[in-house]
């Protein structure tokens, strides 16, 4: 499996094995979680390699988000980046209360731009589609990060769309 972290994480993917148990040995799956969903489909689209199954874990899905609201957190995270870092770790966490301390990674600003301006272009999705890829996504409906009703119904055009009431954006409840 190849693991495609999201915005300052790293090594996350073992929060994931419920989801991913079945396939995590597998090297013909690609998996990403938030920011990093926007990088795995990207990897999977332009792969020349065998890609059985892409998996999308709550994708960052900013697509409804205003220019303000973008412009805020881009300013929030120049402000101070350490404390964005640690407000944003928490709102991916909830409703679980779990320290996620131990998965931080350095980010950039020029990464969370893309993050917050990434418009799912419907293209790589048909590329996978015409190569037999699967589609999978997994989306929390206590997600504080992003809609995820409106992300599910987004992705279940293109993808398996499972969504998960009680979970939040790392998929964990409490």
């Amino acid at each position: 499996m190849i693991f495609f972290s999201g915005f300052s994480l790293k090594n996350e993917e073992e929060l994931f094995y419920d989801y991913l148990n079945n396939v995590k040995e597998n090297p013909y799956v690609v998996v990403g979680f938030s920011y990093g969903a926007i990088k795995a489909l990207e990897f999977t689209a332009n792969s020349n390699e065998r890609i059985d199954k892409l998996i999308l874990i709550s994708p960052a899905w900013f697509c409804n988000k205003s220019k303000a609201f973008i412009k805020t957190q881009l300013l929030y995270y120049k402000k101070d980046a350490d404390a964005y870092t640690k407000t944003f770790l928490k709102n991916i966490a909830y409703p679980a209360n779990l320290d996620l301390s131990k998965y931080i990674a350095p980010a950039t600003l020029f990464d969370l731009e893309k993050l917050l301006t990434y418009q799912w272009p419907s293209e790589p999705f048909k590329i996978c589609k015409n190569r037999d890829i699967i589609i999978e996504t997994y989306l929390g409906g206590k997600d504080k990060i992003i809609d995820a009703y409106e992300a599910h119904e987004f992705f279940r055009q293109y993808s398996e769309s499972y969504f998960f009431k009680n979970v939040g954006h790392i998929l964990m409840s409490l």
